[in-house]
């Protein structure tokens, strides 16, 4: 059963859409956790509370005695939680069958460490406009059953995964450990780190490729100033020399664009339909 981990500081408007998401997509063979990384805004304890009182016996909430930051909000999951994880930016919405294909993604190769869906704002994984920050859809189902409707899923291999929402393996968290807040202090970087350590060891990053979950983006822990740069990337070029040129070569050949012209062409079939 997964553990829906969701870091949350303040921006109770993302986090109202995204809490009402999962009530109504369902979240059946799965528990939440809830880290509130000392939110000052008291509307988003009251959506917290009001998340957890709706099934306690499934959720629950921690909250950081003072604002710590992303990475640490994110370990703090970790260690409360046990068994595979998916962690959840507080700046989505999901869409219906997420958390069953995500699953389905993760028990289809037991050395896949990382899955990722698609999203309109995911960089390597957006649809439908690759690396860009695309605009929320009007209809996020369409586009949920465009990705089913294209064809079988392949999930096919991502040098990295995209932290908005990640399924994560809990034997790889086991074997290498959680995100290293040390280097990477408050956030930004740290999954990505965390995928090269695990590709070092044999596991693979995969694109789930049957499931779409919007992302906003930069709502919540943005407001703390943080935000990606120039010093994430710095200490992940340090760190594994490679890397950029990695990144820059996976851009360049494009694997994905015939899963995402087959979802685009899906997708416009739906609305002709």
């Amino acid at each position: 059963m997964f553990t829906v981990i969701i870091p949350v500081f303040d921006a109770p408007e993302a986090l109202a859409r995204c809490l009402d998401s999962l009530d109504v997509r369902g979240l059946e063979q799965a528990s939440v956790l809830i880290v509130d990384d000392a939110s000052r805004d008291p509307r988003t304890g009251r959506l917290i509370e009001a998340f957890v009182a709706r099934d306690p016996a499934r959720r629950r909430s921690i909250r950081n005695p003072e604002n710590r930051g992303f990475v640490h909000s994110v370990n703090r999951g970790f260690r409360e939680s046990e068994g595979d994880v998916v962690l959840l930016n507080s700046d989505t919405v999901v869409t219906s069958g997420w958390l069953q294909g995500l699953r389905r993604c993760l028990d289809s190769d037991p050395r896949i460490a990382t899955a990722t869906p698609w999203s309109n704002n995911a960089t390597i994984c957006s649809l439908p406009r690759f690396l860009e920050a695309n605009p929320e859809p009007e209809d996020p189902e369409r586009w949920a059953k465009a990705v089913r409707a294209k064809g079988a899923p392949i999930y096919p291999a991502i040098p990295t995964a995209v932290g908005f929402c990640m399924a994560i393996r809990r034997q790889a968290l086991r074997e290498l450990g959680d995100f290293d807040e040390a280097t990477f202090g408050r956030g930004y970087g740290e999954e990505n780190d965390f995928c090269m350590r695990a590709a070092a060891f044999g596991w693979r990053h995969v694109l789930c490729d049957d499931v779409y979950v919007v992302h906003q983006g930069g709502a919540s822990f943005s407001l703390t100033g943080e935000k990606p740069g120039g010093q994430a990337l710095a200490r992940l070029s340090a760190r594994y020399p490679h890397y950029e040129r990695m990144i820059a070569e996976f851009i360049a050949a494009d694997p994905l664009r015939p899963l995402r012209e087959a979802a685009i062409l899906a997708f416009e079939r739906l609305e002709d339909a």
